[in-house]
Formats: structure tokens, sequence, C-alpha cells
């Protein structure tokens, strides 16, 4: 696809993106509809992606630049801090994101359960009987990823890797948020379609994992020493987001001693700032599987770090703020 046609194709997106942005900074805070926090979550992120298009194709700097700002004033607009409060959201992110999701621990582990048990027993499953998995998985699928994991992925001398990785952080923005965005909005049906979202990921997942296992050698060292750093924030985003959605069918199902919409009202707070950390933590992903995960450095290194990453991000979920009042 030129220049051109990618232009008209994603203009009006943009157009959108700025109006809706103008009139949510014309909005008192907490006041946007859900439509509106839908779109605004749709449009960022595709923005997102088409800013890493446009730089690895190199189609011009005045694009790049109007994509650019799109995407500040996005970032700026959704992360800026309310008059009179130094860093909120940094504050929430590493205080109050890890206290609320912990006094969430109910919908937390089942979410933990719908995505994790079906993941475990595929990993198994393929590991022990790879050409079952392939009723399961597109054998092309399968075939693709065994192909793209015999090797190294780039080389010291790989002069492309960082135009290729720009074009990948903005793919695997656009789809991570996505399928944790679906985690959490999916509750809204009763929190069946949050389940499907979970045990549906987690399948997949096991199973393309369970398939590196019995490829063995190389291909099962390039795979897991590419997953296993990104791999702490991002199935633990995705986990969180099912909560979320989980929260928000609670919120819908058992109103208890509240009205139905005072009850989606409390649970949707709730439920909108766990996604809302879990998709900080997927844009983290997306950072290291863009340019980390990939990078031509040794694996030792990468299972190393991939080791700290999991300890840090279960650390901070379960220790940080102790101790302190939530906010």
């Amino acid at each position: 696809m030129n220049r051109e046609r990618y232009v008209r194709l994603r203009r009006s997106d943009w157009k959108d993106f700025e109006l809706l942005l103008a009139k949510l900074q014309k909005s008192r805070d907490g006041k946007w509809t859900a439509a509106e926090v839908s779109l605004m979550a749709r449009l960022y992120r595709s923005v997102c992606f088409d800013l890493s298009m446009v730089q690895s194709r190199e189609w011009g700097t005045q694009l790049d630049e109007y994509l650019n700002s799109l995407v500040a004033s996005g970032h700026n607009f959704l992360y800026r801090s309310p008059q009179g409060q130094a860093l909120p959201s940094l504050s929430f992110l590493l205080i109050g994101f890890p206290q609320l999701l912990r006094s969430q621990v109910r919908p937390f582990l089942l979410a933990l359960a719908l995505f994790g048990v079906p993941l475990v027993v595929c990993t198994i499953l393929a590991a022990v009987r790879p050409d079952l998995a392939e009723y399961l998985v597109d054998r092309e699928v399968l075939e693709q990823a065994k192909k793209m994991y015999s090797t190294s992925l780039y080389t010291s001398e790989s002069p492309e890797f960082l135009g290729q990785r720009s074009y990948m952080f903005g793919f695997y923005v656009n789809n991570n948020v996505g399928i944790a965005f679906r985690a959490f909005s999916l509750g809204a049906l009763a929190g069946i379609g949050t389940g499907l979202v979970l045990l549906s990921n987690g399948i997949n997942i096991g199973l393309v994992q369970g398939c590196m296992l019995a490829e063995g050698g190389d291909t099962a060292n390039n795979f897991f020493s590419f997953v296993i750093t990104h791999g702490s924030f991002e199935l633990t985003a995705i986990v969180i987001a099912g909560a979320a959605g989980l929260i928000l069918a609670r919120g819908i199902v058992f109103p208890e001693t509240r009205t139905r919409l005072e009850s989606l009202q409390h649970h949707g707070r709730i439920a909108l700032r766990l996604a809302l950390g879990a998709g900080a933590m997927l844009v983290v992903a997306a950072v290291i599987e863009g340019y980390f995960s990939p990078a031509p450095i040794g694996s030792g290194i990468k299972y190393f770090t991939g080791t700290l990453a999991w300890i840090t991000v279960i650390a901070w979920l379960s220790l940080a703020g102790r101790g302190r009042v939530s906010q």
C-alpha cells in the first residue's frame, strides 16, 4: 500500500480522534460516557499503530510529526495530572493500582484460573502430542511459528532491526491492548465474553508454547528466550483486564443492596481503573517485546532479565503500597 492510499484510508480516524480529544478535554473529569471511553481507546491504539507504520515506511517528516503530535496529545490527556496533585498517574500506577488489585483478589484469581489452567493443560498436551494441537490451532500458524523461531530473529549486523522493531512496537500495542480491552469490555455480557477471551487466549498460547517445547533445540530456546521478559507484563495484564471484566459483570448481575445502576457505576469505576493499569502494563510489554526481546544478545541474558522481570511484577503487585491508606 502506498502513502497516498494509506492516508486516504486512515484520515477519517485521525480527524475523529482530534475531535473526540477536543471534546473530552472540555469535559470535567469523570463525565465521560462508556461509549466515549471505548472510542478513545480504539482510536488511540490505531493512531499509535499508524505512527509506527509511517515511521517504518519513512513516508515523510510532515506526516510523521502530525501523527506524533496526535499520539503525544492523546497520551498527555489520558495520563495528565489534575490540578493541585503532583504526578497522580505515576502514584496510581506504582501504589494505587497494586492496592486496588489486591482488594479485588477473588475476581483476579478467577480470571487467573480461566486463563492459566487452559494454558498449562494445553502446553502439556501439545508438548506430549503436538499432532493433536493441529486440530485446535491452524496448522499454518504452527508451521510459521516453528519457522520463525528456528533461527535467531536478528544478528548484530542486521541493519533493519530498529526500523522493523518500531513497526512491531505499534503492532504489539494495537494487538495486546485490543485483547485486554475486549476482556474488560465484554464483561458487560454478564462476564461470558470475558471468560471466552481468557479461555481462548490461554488455549492458543498454551498450544503454541507446547509445540515449541516439542520441537526442542534452538527453536524452543529462541522462543522462550524471546517471550520470557515481556511475558511477565503482558500475560499478567491480560489476566488483570479479565478481572476488570468480571468485576464489571458482577456489578450488572449481582447489584446486592444497590440499585443496578448504582452497582454498575460503583463496580464500573473499579473495573475501569484496573483496565487502565493493565493498559499501562501492556505498553511496557510492547516496548520490551519490540526492542529487547528480539535483540541479538545471548539467550542467557534474556532468561536472567526475564526472571528479574517476573520477580519485579509479582513483588510490585503483591507488596507495593502495603501499610499505606489507599486513595
